[in-house]
């Protein structure tokens, strides 16, 4: 090694150090892969604040029931396509509230219905897994208010996350 001095100052000329185009890609290269950690961490923090629940309601419709309990079955198909869970808890027929006292815990065919309106929703709700699907079935008895064949119902499902689900069905 060489040094030289010029002006009192003393210089080396060999000395031996990166090249400032490898010193910028090596800082580039850092820069790069702590921002995409950086990501990878905020988009877990915040995938854990934006779950919601959506429930989907695929078909529904009404068929005549002619047995002794004379009235109507609704079938109401539904789908949760949000990233979490919904929980149905009520259930409305025309804006007036389902008696839950009247609700059966099991879907069949035929009830025997000991109200004007029931159905197959559990008294204490029902939790749908995000993706999964479920069949509510309303059965609405002949006295019921003015209900005859050809009006348009209302029914909506109310969840515990304080969305409602609302369909409008024409009796058949």
């Amino acid at each position: 090694m060489v040094k030289e001095v010029k002006n009192g100052m003393t210089f080396m000329r060999e000395r031996k150090a990166i090249s400032p185009v490898i010193a910028t890609v090596i800082l580039v290269a850092v820069a790069i892969t702590v921002a995409v950690g950086v990501s990878y961490w905020m988009g877990g923090i915040s995938s854990q604040y934006t779950n919601f629940e959506k429930v989907e309601i695929q078909s529904a419709f009404a068929t005549r029931d002619a047995t002794p309990t004379a009235g109507w079955k609704i079938t109401i198909k539904l789908k949760s396509s949000g990233t979490a869970d919904a929980t149905l808890n009520d259930l409305f027929i025309n804006d007036r509230p389902l008696n839950t006292t009247a609700a059966l815990w099991s879907a069949s065919d035929y009830p025997s219905l000991p109200d004007f309106v029931s159905t197959s929703l559990p008294q204490i709700g029902y939790t749908m897994p995000s993706g999964s699907t479920y069949t509510v079935y309303v059965w609405i008895r002949d006295g019921y208010g003015s209900l005859s064949s050809g009006t348009t119902v209302n029914v909506k499902i109310h969840s515990s996350g304080g969305m409602d689900y609302i369909k409008l069905v024409t009796l058949t």
